[in-house]
């Protein structure tokens, strides 16, 4: 057995455990070690409740009818591993998605970066595009917008492509408005798009200073020095153990005094770093590291 086998946080197989609980929990298991082996890229260490609704979800999809019959397909079906990997990387999104956190990085950390000749910033786990956008809207509006680089990255090759394209759904549009103004922002929203009656397209300027490429929180190493690392709402689809590499990655990969943004149910006070930060703003999940 891997030192997968049995991973902390998940349902223990043991005296308790009928005999069907442990061959699925088995089952689930062998499915995840093909996928790191065929493409790389390692869900063991997901929290599990997360990660089993997005597997029994591919399972009734794919008509697999069981986690075994999935995993028997995935072997010589390349098309449904392709699918399987986006359904397990797809993240709940939005532009400007909690826009207080967005007027407390206007306010209390911006001031601070325009100080800097030039900005590295990191969008971890970037997904289909929706705050690497917002970013860069902000950036724009705050006049730093011609010097920094946005490094914006995701496991998945899928959604970088619709984050490369700045493609949205035109329905989306009036949420996305609303939490733009909630945001501070400073002009009409409709000055940074195109639309058509179905989708709308962002304007190229918001994406020439954006690096878009693939990078593995569980396994890639840091790739630069940066003044701001933006992680926010991917954690928690991760164990305790794998946020801890997570955080250490970003300790690592963060300039003395550069900012981290998580999302509002993470955090760094129960990580070995929390004494390596200052709490810019605790709501919002701010920090600075000052050593």
């Amino acid at each position: 057995m891997t030192d997968h086998a049995h991973p902390a946080g998940w349902p223990q197989p043991g005296l308790a455990a009928s005999t069907d609980d442990a061959a699925e929990l088995e089952d689930l298991r062998l499915l995840l070690d093909t996928v790191h082996e065929r493409v790389g890229l390692d869900f063991r260490d997901y929290a599990y409740s997360s990660l089993r609704r997005r597997i029994d979800r591919a399972v009734k999809e794919t008509g697999s009818g069981s986690v075994s019959g999935l995993h028997l397909r995935l072997k010589s079906d390349d098309h449904l591993l392709t699918k399987l990997v986006r359904m397990l990387t797809v993240h709940t999104t939005a532009m400007f998605r909690d826009p207080a956190f967005f007027c407390a990085l206007r306010e209390q950390v911006i001031p601070v970066l325009r100080t800097y000749p030039f900005l590295r910033i990191w969008v971890a786990g970037c997904s289909t595009g929706e705050e690497v956008y917002s970013l860069s809207i902000l950036l724009r509006e705050e006049g730093l917008a011609e010097r920094c680089r946005i490094y914006a990255t995701d496991l998945s090759e899928a959604v970088l492509e619709r984050a490369r394209a700045g493609v949205f759904p035109l329905a989306a549009m009036q949420e996305y408005s609303r939490n733009y103004q909630l945001a501070g922002g400073k002009h009409p929203f409709s000055d940074y798009f195109t639309a058509d009656s179905e989708w709308v397209v962002f304007g190229r300027q918001l994406r020439d200073n954006v690096v878009f490429g693939t990078h593995n929180l569980v396994s890639d190493a840091s790739f630069n020095e940066f003044h701001l690392i933006l992680c926010r709402n991917v954690m928690i689809y991760f164990r305790r153990e794998l946020q801890e590499r997570v955080h250490a990655l970003f300790y690592e990969s963060l300039g003395m005094f550069g900012y981290l943004g998580l999302g509002r149910s993470e955090a760094i006070r129960f990580t070995q770093y929390h004494n390596s930060y200052d709490v810019v703003n605790g709501r919002e999940r701010l920090f600075r590291k000052i050593k």
